[in-house]
């Protein structure tokens, strides 16, 4: 049987279990850093956090690739579920907007050691033209698409305030990036085959907040019965 190229089985992966996925490699990642060559769906299973049963589950999707009684070789499932991702090549990122989160993210490590590489950081603001975050200079967002088309950019990271967001989300589509990674509090409206992934923390807290009414509420309850 011919082993499937990652854009055949891509189009069979339940979204879902793509969203998991990075969990997996992240997790292989530190399972080989630990030097871990093999390991059961189990121990794999309790190091990204899932059950066991779905770990498998996800895998399956990609082909066969534990053997019965040893379990899975690490560094091979780590690439192979690297490959699937995409995540094999280094893929070029543009960040709009340097304030104080757009520094955080273009210093954050995991950015460039998951198999991308930030070529720009772009703001409105001149004040901030020319200064150097994490040893690349802020541009103008004006140079949005001489950047996107000499550094052959498809994936593009919205870090400004949430008004000036749809019109940054605009021009990267109109520019050619097709995927766009959203950390502004609002919801972006783009065409038909563009990709938006949205990170909101408020919205994470408040769901934690829930969480914790929820278990205190039920301390409540527990100590007046």
């Amino acid at each position: 049987m011919s082993a499937r190229t990652p854009s055949e089985s891509a189009r069979e992966i339940p979204e879902a279990t793509v969203a998991r996925l990075p969990i997996y490699l992240r997790a292989l990642s530190s399972l080989t850093e630990a030097g871990t060559t093999t390991c059961s769906s189990e121990d794999l299973a309790a190091a990204a956090g899932v059950n066991s049963a779905k770990l498998r589950k996800d895998l399956s999707y990609l082909g066969s690739y534990g053997t019965r009684g040893v379990g899975y070789d690490v560094e091979y499932l780590r690439y192979q579920i690297a490959r699937e991702i995409g995540v094999t090549q280094d893929w070029p990122v543009v960040i709009v907007g340097i304030g104080n989160l757009g520094h955080a993210l273009a210093n954050y490590s995991g950015v460039r050691s998951r198999g991308f590489q930030v070529v720009a950081l772009l703001d409105a603001d001149p004040a901030r033209h020319g200064e150097v975050v994490a040893g690349v200079a802020v541009r103008p967002f004006d140079d949005l698409e001489q950047i996107v088309r000499e550094q052959r950019v498809a994936i593009g990271v919205v870090a400004t305030p949430a008004v000036a967001a749809q019109a940054v989300a605009d021009r990267m589509v109109a520019a050619g990036i097709g995927s766009i990674l959203n950390f502004a509090p609002t919801v972006l409206a783009v065409p038909a085959g563009v990709d938006v992934r949205k990170v909101d923390l408020s919205i994470e807290l408040q769901i934690l907040a829930y969480h914790e009414q929820r278990k205190a509420h039920g301390e409540t309850e527990g100590a007046s019965a």
